[in-house]
């Protein structure tokens, strides 16, 4: 297995993440930040981050397929959320929870973080999703 997830004793718990990643490999996959937009870059649910969360990472699976990768090969996710709240992280894990089956996302997930910023590059633009991966 190239990627070994883990929360050693002690971490703080409970989270829907994994706090550790450890990976071995030569292969490097980094897909770029991916947003809620389709193959003809038409936005997709607009004003709603669970939806946008969703649609980011069905991107981000294509990007990750398209370097021979899945998500159990990623060692750490990043998201951006605009206008980020505490209040929010019901809506943001229930856009994640929404796509598990279908992208065959771990759980618990790989390590991540999710960042809060004032704005992304478009204005309907509520998520943006980075990933690394590693291959043998």
């Amino acid at each position: 297995m190239t990627v070994e997830l883990s929360t050693p004793e002690g971490m703080f718990q409970p989270v829907p993440y994994h706090h550790v990643s450890v990976a071995t490999g030569r292969r490097h996959v980094h897909v770029a930040g991916q947003i809620a937009r389709d193959e003809h870059a038409n936005p997709l649910a607009p004003g709603d981050i669970a939806g946008q969360i969703a649609h980011a990472l069905r991107n981000t699976a294509k990007g990750l397929a398209g370097a021979g990768a899945s998500f159990s090969d990623v060692v750490r996710l990043r998201f951006y959320v605009t206008n980020w709240e505490p209040e929010l992280y019901t809506e943001f894990m229930a856009g994640i929870e929404s796509v598990m089956e279908e992208l065959r996302i771990p759980r618990p997930l790989p390590p991540l973080s999710c960042i809060g910023v004032d704005y992304l590059f478009e204005p309907d633009v509520l998520v943006e999703v980075e990933a690394e991966a590693l291959l043998d």
